[in-house]
C-alpha cells in the first residue's frame, strides 16, 4: 500500500485546462465580442452625428450673426444684397466694422469647421453644400451668398433623416 502525501495530490489536479474547456471559453468571449461591436459601431455613429450637430450650429450661428451685423449697420451691403455672407472664408477672414470709428474687424469664427460625415477628405469650407437666400429649400443651391449649409453625405441619421436634411 502507498501513502500518497497531500503534495502528490495537489501536483496532479494541477494539470491544465482541457481543449474543450479552453473551446467554452472562445466561444463566450466569441458571443461577448459579437454583442460588442455593433454597439461600438452605434456609440462611434453617435459620436458622428453629435459632431454633425455641432458643426452646423457653429457655422449657422455665425451666419445669423453676420446677417444681424448687417442688419444693424456694423456691415456694409449692396441694397440689393441680401446681407448674408458671400462665402464661408470671410466669416473667418473678418469685415471692417463700419460703424467702429477705428475702423476695427468684426470675426465670426476661428475656422470653418469640417464636415464629419464628408467622405471625400475636403476641408472646412468646401466639405459643405451651401445655399443661397434664393435657391428653394427643397432644392438648395449656391449663389450669391450663404444662407444656409447642409451636410453633403447621403447617409441617414439614427433618427431617420437624411443627414443632408438636417
Amino acid at each position: 500500500m502507498t501513502v500518497r502525501s497531500y503534495r502528490d495530490t495537489k501536483r496532479t489536479s494541477a494539470a491544465g485546462f482541457t481543449l474543450i474547456e479552453l473551446l467554452v471559453t472562445l466561444l463566450i468571449l466569441g458571443i461577448l465580442a459579437s454583442a460588442a461591436v455593433p454597439m461600438a459601431q452605434l456609440a462611434f455613429k453617435r459620436h458622428k452625428e453629435e459632431d454633425l450637430r455641432r458643426a452646423l450650429y457653429t457655422i449657422r450661428d455665425a451666419i445669423d450673426a453676420y446677417k444681424k451685423a448687417v442688419d444693424e449697420g456694423h456691415i456694409e451691403k449692396d441694397p440689393l444684397a441680401s446681407g448674408y455672407p458671400p462665402n464661408l472664408d470671410i466669416l473667418v477672414k473678418g469685415v471692417v466694422d463700419a460703424a467702429d470709428p477705428d475702423s476695427k474687424k468684426m470675426f465670426f469664427l476661428r475656422r470653418v469647421p469640417t464636415d464629419p460625415l464628408n467622405t471625400d477628405g475636403e476641408e472646412g469650407n468646401t466639405s459643405w453644400g451651401k445655399r443661397s437666400y434664393e435657391s428653394e429649400a427643397d432644392h438648395p443651391a449656391e449663389g450669391a451668398d450663404v444662407y444656409d449649409v447642409f451636410s453633403q453625405s447621403t447617409g441617414v441619421g439614427l433618427n431617420g433623416v437624411p443627414y443632408k436634411d438636417w
